[in-house]
Formats: structure tokens, sequence, C-alpha cells
């Protein structure tokens, strides 16, 4: 299959989806996008798609919390089909507002007898922070991250502070090569980082996620915000990019099919 079929689901209030829809357009992908009405409808839109991508916004206005209506939604009422979808290999992609769906949702990190390993939760700041940051990739497992060791991609969010259960389960994720993208400084340097570099007070600068497959990644930065070369902030003092960071991302999702 040379052209993967992309699903990105939109629910009340998502707003990045025809952005997100044009990212995967350019990389070579044929995307659709459907309603979470029409999907609980009829799951097999799933079926006949090899990508789903849970785009950024605020579904359902963010009401309760970021992301936990729509988390809800899959959890209850499409539990089968994305289990389903999940097993046969195919790829998912959470953007900020889909990274914090597809966390609490179980999706991402599976939850045991205690809850939720991880989530995610309000900045540091207490407010909605709009700015460009510098991230490592950890490549090693994830397929849209393959090839990559450093990104430059903008963030807007208000809660994207990652928040693990414990130390232990952060280093059991760190171990299993699942803290796909970590805040770093310019320069790459990381350690003990504060605002800006972390912009939100991530606990282990963690900016995304990979679950154990590396099949499906969550991520707060908006790759789909960097997918042209004058998307860059600067490109007028630094030149051109022939490649935007955000493109490779979704590049390698859809070479995965090729």
């Amino acid at each position: 299959m040379t052209q993967p079929q992309v699903l990105i689901l939109r629910a009340p209030g998502t707003n990045c989806d025809q952005e997100t829809a044009f990212a995967f357009s350019m990389a070579g992908a044929n995307p659709i996008q459907i309603h979470i009405n029409q999907l609980v409808n009829n799951p097999k839109f799933l079926s006949q798609s090899q990508i789903l991508c849970l785009p950024g916004g605020f579904s359902y206005g963010d009401d309760i919390a970021a992301g936990r209506i729509l988390a809800n939604q899959l959890k209850l009422r499409l539990a089968d089909a994305m289990t389903e979808f999940r097993d046969q290999g195919k790829l998912i992609l959470g953007i900020c507002n889909g990274f914090q769906i597809l966390i609490k949702s179980g999706f991402l990190i599976p939850s045991d007898t205690d809850g939720l390993p991880a989530t995610l939760t309000w900045n540091d700041s207490g407010r909605f922070i709009d700015t460009w940051v510098h991230l490592n990739v950890d490549q090693q497992k994830s397929v849209f991250l393959k090839g990559i060791e450093r990104m430059y991609l903008p963030i807007a969010h208000a809660e994207g502070k990652f928040v693990p259960r414990d130390a232990a389960t952060l280093s059991r994720l760190a171990n299993n090569h699942q803290l796909a993208l970590t805040y770093c400084r310019s320069d790459g340097s990381s350690g003990s980082l504060a605002a800006p570099d972390n912009p939100n007070g991530s606990i282990g600068n963690v900016a995304g996620l990979s679950d154990e497959t590396g099949r499906i990644l969550g991520l707060m930065p908006h790759p789909e915000r960097h997918v042209v070369a004058t998307h860059h902030p600067q490109w007028t003092r630094l030149g051109l990019s022939d490649r935007p960071d955000g493109l490779a991302i979704f590049q390698n999702a859809v070479n995965y099919f090729a």
C-alpha cells in the first residue's frame, strides 16, 4: 500500500483537524475527517483506515478536564474497535488534545490495578502557553520518530504537564524507550529544566510518549504547525529548511505502509 488512509477524528471543539489533514496530504497519505458521532454509529471507518489521528484543539471545550470526555467515549463506546485497530498493527497519533485523550483513555499507557500510571495536568504557570520548544528524540522505538534526533516545534496548551504516578513508573518508561520526546535547551542539553525550556513543568521533561509497540505516539507539541518551511518563526534569519521538523513525523507514518 503506497497511500494509507488516515482517519482524523474530530469532536465539538476540535480545531486542528484541517491543518493535520493538510500535513498528512503533504506526506502522501489520504486523510478523511470523521466526527466522533459518525464513528460511534459506524466503527467500520476504522477498519477502512491504516492510521488514526486525534488532532489538537479543545474537544468538548475541555470541560471536566482536557480530553476527558472524548477519552471516555473511546473507552465506553469504541473500545473493541480501537483494540482491534491497534492489534492489527496500524498506527495511532495523538497531538496535544489528542495526546490527552490517548493517555486518559488508557490506549497509550494501559491502566492497572491502581489506575492510570500517568496523566497530563495543568501547566505549572496555571495558564495557557503558546510558544516554540526544542525537543530531544528517543527514536529507538517509535515508528513516527525514525531517523529524527532533534526537533523544534510549537506548543499551545494549558494542561500539558506530564505527571507519572511515581519515580518507578518514570524509570520504567525511560528504560523501555517510551519517553519519545523530551524538552531540552537549544543546544540539546537537558537535566533539571525550568521554563521556558520546560514550558509546563513536566516531570522528566516529557513532551511525548510512545506505547510499548512503537506504533502509538502522543505528543504535546504540534508537528502539523511546522510542515512548511515558512512556519518556522526565524526562517528569514536562518534560511528555509528543506525538511521542516514536523513534516518528518507524518512522512514516517506514511512510509511505514510503503
